[in-house]
C-alpha cells in the first residue's frame, strides 16, 4: 500500500475535476481526498495499491475535458491507512 501526494497546476478549477478525480479515485478502491487549494491548484491525497495509484496519477495529467493540467507534482510515500472512503473536500 502507497500514498500519492499530488499538486495540479492548470485550469483545475470549476471544470468538474474534484468530482471526476473523486470518481477516478472510487473506480479503483482508492481512499483519501481531493480539494481545491486557494492559489488555483488542486490537490489530491490518495492511498491504495500501487497500480491503482498510478492510473489515477495518469488521469490528473490530463484531467476533464475542459480542464488544461499544466503539470502534476506527486510525491510517493508509504500507506497511512487514514481514510475509509474517497471524498471531495471543501
Amino acid at each position: 500500500m502507497k500514498r500519492l501526494d499530488a499538486t495540479v497546476h492548470g485550469h483545475v478549477q470549476g471544470v468538474f475535476f474534484r468530482d471526476t478525480t473523486r470518481s477516478q479515485a472510487q473506480q479503483r478502491q482508492l481512499t483519501g481526498w481531493v480539494r481545491n487549494e486557494p492559489d488555483g491548484t488542486v490537490r489530491v491525497v490518495a492511498e491504495g495499491e500501487e497500480t491503482a495509484l498510478r492510473e489515477l496519477l495518469s488521469f490528473l495529467h490530463q484531467g476533464p475535458p475542459a480542464a488544461r493540467v499544466k503539470r502534476v507534482e506527486a510525491n510517493w510515500e508509504e500507506a497511512q491507512k487514514a481514510f475509509s472512503h474517497f471524498r471531495v473536500r471543501r
